[in-house]
């Protein structure tokens, strides 16, 4: 019975620390478009190997409007790590940028 128990409360403190995890990733996340959209740049959400697409607008009075694309991968903590998928996509992508941010609640 004992161990029974044991095994339960360690898979409740297991699923809280994932929902701690994704609620501070989320929160991480908005900081992060809050942090783009203030400067007025056009954030997207992406499917795999990052989490946004930051895209700036800039003028040039010569040439008219030029684009600079930048995909941002949101990270939250010192330590935490890229996924495989993550890696390979900085590796391919020139324009990707790992933002890590700590969020003040978590």
């Amino acid at each position: 019975m004992a161990n029974v128990l044991s095994s339960w409360w360690q898979k409740q403190r297991r699923r809280r620390q994932l929902r701690e995890n994704r609620e501070k990733g989320r929160a991480g996340e908005q900081i992060v478009r809050w942090r783009h959209e203030t400067l007025w740049e056009k954030v997207e959400r992406t499917g795999r190997g990052s989490d946004f697409r930051i895209t700036r607008t800039r003028r040039n009075w010569r040439t008219g409007e030029r684009k600079k694309s930048e995909l941002i991968e949101v990270k939250t903590g010192p330590k935490s790590r890229l996924s495989e998928l993550q890696r390979k996509t900085k590796k391919k992508k020139r324009h990707y940028k790992v933002e890590r941010v700590d969020p003040p609640f978590y």
